[in-house]
């Protein structure tokens, strides 16, 4: 219950809570007419609630080349792309409230091609960002009935990238569903095998936990397989080790059954996706021609 399925309501309704953090809520709630969850749970932090609601403030509210309800139905696609039913619900209340045309809200295919436009570098910004060319600017920006100016699109392009992190806020947060939202389970990510949090034993019959297990048994044989290996090679580097650790790792946990991925999908987010199948895929691979990986220390 609360805010936050990770987080007990008594920590973050405090009694003591800073007046300054009591004036930032107000300021919130005169603002949006509302106190989110994910305003409730950032307010454990109040200097860093503070400069994120300045500018998500901005971005929103305030003066800018798009039209408010164009600025929602960007912030709807990129929290789609990441399947995050809890921010696009969200943004279609605030869609509406705005003026923006309900027909908009039966899918991407209902949006003005402008705005359909921006589906092929939403999708590349959300899970391979690196592949972004000047090309992708330059097709957005050309002349025509469709074309965006570069003012429009560097707030698209910041709005795109700002709920592509919020959404990864709401899902490490744990944050719950709004009262006037559907169901407990609009705020979690598409499940795996290694998810044994309590919504998602709930919603696969009590098997989570177990699943769970028997995924860390597999990882922790893979983790032996490549320490036996290990020694009988020469040359290979811990750097080398480490990379083949977290390809078993990625492989082994983090890749969701088609199953299970098509059972947390809604229909009120898939219909603002296209092509759901592309995600996110490592740029180097070891016996593969790739460029090297850019590290910074």
């Amino acid at each position: 219950k609360g805010p936050s399925a990770f987080i007990p309501l008594r920590e973050i309704l405090q009694e003591g809570m800073e007046s300054s953090l009591r004036q930032l809520l107000i300021e919130a709630f005169v603002s949006a007419g509302r106190v989110d969850n994910i305003t409730m749970v950032m307010g454990l932090h109040p200097q860093y609630l503070s400069s994120f609601w300045k500018t998500q403030c901005l971005l929103l509210r305030m003066d800018g080349p798009l039209p408010y309800h164009k600025r929602h139905y960007i912030a709807i696609m990129a929290a789609a792309r990441h399947q995050c039913s809890y921010l696009v619900g969200l943004h279609m209340g605030e869609f509406l409230q705005v003026g923006g045309n309900p027909a908009w809200l039966q899918g991407l295919h209902c949006a003005p091609p402008k705005l359909r436009n921006l589906n092929e570098i939403n999708k590349l910004l959300a899970h391979r960002p690196w592949l972004i060319t000047k090309e992708h600017i330059e097709a957005l920006l050309k002349t025509g009935e469709n074309s965006w100016s570069l003012a429009e699109l560097v707030q698209a392009l910041v709005l795109l990238t700002h709920y592509h992190s919020l959404a990864s806020f709401v899902f490490g947060c744990g944050i719950n569903p709004e009262e006037d939202q559907e169901g407990g389970q609009g705020c979690w990510p598409p499940p795996t095998h290694s998810d044994s949090s309590p919504a998602f034993e709930d919603s696969m019959g009590g098997s989570g936990a177990r699943d769970a297990m028997q995924e860390v048994e597999v990882l922790m044989e893979r983790m032996k397989l490549l320490q036996e290996s290990q020694q009988e090679e020469e040359g290979v580097t811990q750097e080398e080790m480490e990379t083949r650790f977290e390809m078993e790792k990625t492989e082994s946990l983090l890749v969701a059954p088609s199953d299970l991925a098509d059972h947390s999908l809604q229909s009120n987010v898939l219909c603002f996706v296209e092509d759901p199948e592309f995600g996110y895929k490592d740029f180097t691979r070891r016996g593969e021609q790739a460029p090297p990986t850019f590290r910074a220390q």
